[in-house]
């Protein structure tokens, strides 16, 4: 089967072909009907990056020295600590960037970078389309505002992002004169301190936010890492600030002795059967003992009524283990890796650091699993991402998706989004979905369009929803005699290795959500050569293998492929 055939056993989707440009004017005026603020028109910051040219030539940029360069930057840092709207100084400041950046990096930026971090300067989330660049996007407002000496702080997905772009970017700043560092999971206060202590500072979110717990804790001011708060600049910030908003980071003492309640359940639950024993509400995501369920667990448990006042906390320990048995799964929402329960997150596909479930179900999963580790310490302090990023004065950020989360935004934050065009027009072909009646005829068909497609050496990026379903795809494809690699949680420490070979020749990749965020798949692995036979060959093409709920979700799955006007495709393979 071609990849535009369609099998007989399926029913096809009607087609709409990929039009970027009248796609995002249909939702930014949708949410402009329900009063959300969202920016399409740009002429005005178009006029200011004509300025900025206009700058470059006028003083020969292209010409000075680096000493000048620098000379340049000294001085318009002085005029900015004392300019109470650094944002004025954006022509100059953005003509410095420019030219750093061709020097350094040797890149060379494109307007619509400069028009995000306009975007960005103005407290906005600049929705830049994928492979448009957001990393170097984020350096223009990033160094026009640590001019002020206050510090800027660069939000990131993970630390290798924020390992990586501090090496990329760091010759930038370093040029301009600016101090650029990175946060590490399991760096020493020293190292802490000194990386935030930059004009500069990249960092996860969440490591940022357990180090402002960590600081809340300490006795004396030099334990503390962090300065005062100036400005946050958030990557992927629909992700960071809409689906992790409400989930709180958690610091713990000392784990206590394992919850035995957890431990005593744990087999009696297993026990019982579904239908009979207790009822599940999959669409709410909740289950509940049926009256024979309950007889039958204080039989064995010989505690009397569940209900009664002395058993309220054996009662939603009972609750927590059935949740976990039976709406919690393994290697979907979770893995145990080096005997520890380690949380999937449902819209990366990543695993949650230093995440636990709250209220005792983290023990029912850990006796679920027979764990034993007593990992409920006493609470010592929490926050949410939403209330953490509300304690910066000023607060940006950038995302290839933020328009369908722009009520959100506007809501959590005060943020409206601003829509930036592509450099060049997205020429990825969108098939329509292949819906099948059930899943082992969509697995055939999956197995079948993936082996005729790799026959022609084109790359496959193949994502799933789980662990577990990568795992399974991958096997069956091995069976075909299609070698492929997997990308998931299990395995996130060769993330970059494995997207580097993703657009090459023949390559073949299942992964979960991992592969829809933070990531930049360069046709041909950035061999020029290769590049073109790849895109003769059609491009990359992304497979879905199911429909997420969150369409941002699908729109990242999407957007790996076709970036900066490469060939590209993508279809989605449903069961129903």
């Amino acid at each position: 089967m071609s990849e535009n055939d369609i099998p007989n056993n399926s029913k096809e989707l009607p087609n709409v072909k990929n039009k970027p440009g009248l796609a995002t004017k249909f939702r930014a005026a949708f949410n402009k009907a329900r009063g959300i603020p969202v920016e399409i028109d740009l002429s005005a910051r178009r006029r200011t990056i004509d300025q900025v040219h206009a700058f470059r030539r006028e003083r020969a940029l292209h010409t000075a020295s680096e000493a000048e360069l620098g000379a340049l930057s000294r001085k318009l840092r002085a005029r900015v600590a004392s300019e109470p709207h650094p944002e004025r100084a954006a022509v100059e400041a953005f003509a410095l960037v420019y030219e750093a950046c061709c020097r350094t990096i040797e890149l060379v930026p494109h307007d619509v970078q400069m028009v995000a971090g306009l975007a960005m300067l103005e407290r906005r989330i600049a929705e830049l389309p994928t492979g448009e660049g957001k990393t170097l996007a984020a350096v223009f407002p990033a160094y026009l505002q640590a001019l002020t000496g206050r510090g800027v702080h660069i939000l990131t997905f993970n630390d290798y992002l924020a390992r990586r772009d501090a090496a990329w970017m760091g010759p930038i700043y370093r040029l301009l004169g600016l101090s650029v560092g990175f946060v590490q999971e399991g760096m020493s206060k020293p190292e802490k301190r000194s990386a935030y202590a930059c004009d500069v500072s990249y960092a996860t979110a969440k490591e940022a936010g357990f180090d402002f717990l960590r600081d809340q804790l300490a006795n004396e001011t030099d334990d503390l890492v962090h300065r005062p708060f100036h400005v946050a600049l958030v990557d992927e910030a629909d992700s960071i600030l809409v689906d992790e908003a409400r989930i709180p980071l958690v610091i713990s003492g000392a784990a206590g002795e394992f919850n035995t309640d957890a431990e005593r359940l744990a087999p009696l639950i297993r026990r019982l059967v579904p239908g009979r024993d207790y009822e599940t509400d999959e669409e709410k995501r909740n289950v509940f003992p049926t009256d024979a369920g309950l007889e039958k667990l204080e039989q064995s448990l010989g505690c009397g009524d569940l209900y009664s006042s002395h058993n309220e906390q054996l009662l939603a320990a009972v609750h927590c283990a059935l949740h976990a048995a039976v709406l919690l799964q393994r290697d979907v929402d979770y893995i145990v890796r080096n005997g520890r329960i380690e949380i999937v997150d449902e819209f990366t596909g990543r695993i949650m650091e230093k995440r636990h479930w709250p209220d005792g179900l983290q023990a029912a999963v850990e006796a679920k699993e027979n764990l034993f580790h007593g990992s409920e310490g006493r609470i010592l302090g929490s926050i949410t991402l939403q209330h953490y990023f509300r304690l910066y004065p000023q607060l940006c950020g950038m995302t290839a998706t933020a328009l369908p989360s722009a009520a959100e935004l506007e809501e959590f934050y005060g943020l409206s989004v601003a829509v930036i065009p592509p450099h060049r027009p997205c020429i990825r072909v969108d098939h329509p979905d292949v819906v099948f009646t059930h899943k082992k005829a969509k697995m055939r068909a999956l197995i079948q369009e993936i082996t005729d497609v790799h026959a022609s050496g084109r790359p496959i990026l193949v994502g799933t929803l789980s662990v577990r379903e990568s795992e399974e795809l991958a096997a069956a494809l091995k069976e075909s005699g299609v070698h492929c690699d997997v990308l998931n949680a299990k395995n996130d420490e060769l993330e970059a290795k494995i997207i580097a070979e993703a657009g090459r020749l023949g390559a073949v990749i299942v992964s979960t959500n991992m592969a829809g965020r933070g990531t930049d798949i360069r046709l041909g692995g950035g061999n020029e050569a290769e590049r073109e036979e790849v895109a003769a060959l059609g491009g990359l093409y992304v497979i879905g293998t199911n429909r997420h709920e969150s369409l941002r979700i699908d729109r990242q799955l999407r957007g790996r492929s076709g970036r900066q006007g490469d060939p590209g495709s993508s279809r989605f393979f449903i069961s129903l």
